[in-house]
């Protein structure tokens, strides 16, 4: 789970700029889109999937009514016809990392030429399928900012363990609560009710272990990372990589 958390913890350092800010509002309306069209459902109460990508979609300050268009299109009501399908690719990193890519795609083709380029030109390979997703599992996670949840570590646990989940890390200012997939929305309702506000709620993909990272693998590792993250057809990257504080600061 380290490996997860340090990239997460990475990310929110960054600076959000406005192009960042484009490319996220692009791929969570692929995500609402392709949520709304897979539960046969534009309304986020009776549609989970839709219901975490519109959370996603607040947590990013997109508009409203950037929304209801991105439901609207997954419903077949806007006049964009493009269908998009989830795709994955694997591969490895610098020093060995495993990476998982999940993407949203309306062409297959250039969307597995455009990572094969990625993966070539930042000291990483693309693999076949499987070669690394056995390492990872799918986790429901809440992220909970700990300030504002005004609860100990511990009292925090047990309130997790309470409400059905599996674990508990501390994160610097987050809390991350790690459950079973099927529980997730389950979690999510019992600290709603318990008046504790979620900074996000997803679904992701926790390495079963780690590789540690560090010299100037983590600035070709990260650089890779960003490549991947930056292509419009990608939503997720997911690796097992750790990277000491001290390698970060070099």
């Amino acid at each position: 789970m380290s490996g997860h958390s340090k990239w997460a913890t990475i990310k929110r350092k960054k600076e959000f700029t406005d192009s960042k800010r484009a490319n996220s509002f692009t791929k969570v309306t692929r995500e609402i889109i392709v949520a709304t069209k897979a539960g046969s459902s534009g309304d986020p109460e009776h549609n989970f999937r839709l219901r975490l990508a519109v959370l996603k979609a607040k947590s990013i300050n997109m508009p409203n009514d950037n929304i209801q268009r991105a439901i609207k299109r997954g419903l077949g009501e806007g006049d964009d016809s493009a269908q998009f399908e989830e795709v994955y690719y694997e591969g490895y990193g610098p020093a060995g990392v495993a990476l998982l890519v999940q993407g949203l795609t309306d062409n297959r083709n250039r969307t597995a030429g455009d990572m094969r380029y990625i993966f070539s030109r930042n000291n990483g390979n693309l693999g076949e399928a499987g070669c690394v997703g056995w390492i990872f599992s799918s986790k429901g996670l809440i992220s909970i900012e700990i300030e504002s949840s005004g609860k100990s570590e511990e009292e925090m646990f047990e309130l997790a363990i309470e409400a059905g989940a599996e674990d508990l890390k501390k994160n610097e200012d987050i809390y991350e609560v790690y459950t079973d997939p099927g529980s997730l929305e389950a979690v999510r309702k019992y600290f709603e009710n318990q008046k504790i506000l979620l900074k996000s709620v997803e679904l992701t993909m926790i390495p079963q272990n780690t590789v540690e990272v560090s010299g100037e693998q983590v600035d070709q590792l990260l650089k890779l990372v960003d490549a991947l993250e930056e292509n419009d057809d990608v939503q997720n990257v997911y690796g097992n990589f750790e990277i000491p504080d001290s390698a970060l600061n070099e």
